[in-house]
């Protein structure tokens, strides 16, 4: 398993407006209907934690 590098806090920032940038382009069906911002906070919270790990190491 190739070795994750480690997640300053420049590089989230960069990862931040990468990860933004990406979700703005397309539609979520799955969050169609939904009137909860904490719901739809916390949704993309996770996919970006999710997409986070994938590539880092981090605490």
């Amino acid at each position: 398993m190739p070795k994750k590098n480690k997640l300053g806090i420049e590089t989230l920032l960069a990862e931040t407006a990468k990860f933004a940038e990406v979700e703005s382009t397309y539609d979520e069906p799955s969050l169609f209907g939904i009137t909860d911002g904490k719901a739809v906070g916390t949704y993309l919270e996770h996919k970006f934690i999710q997409y986070l790990v994938a590539k880092y190491d981090f605490e």
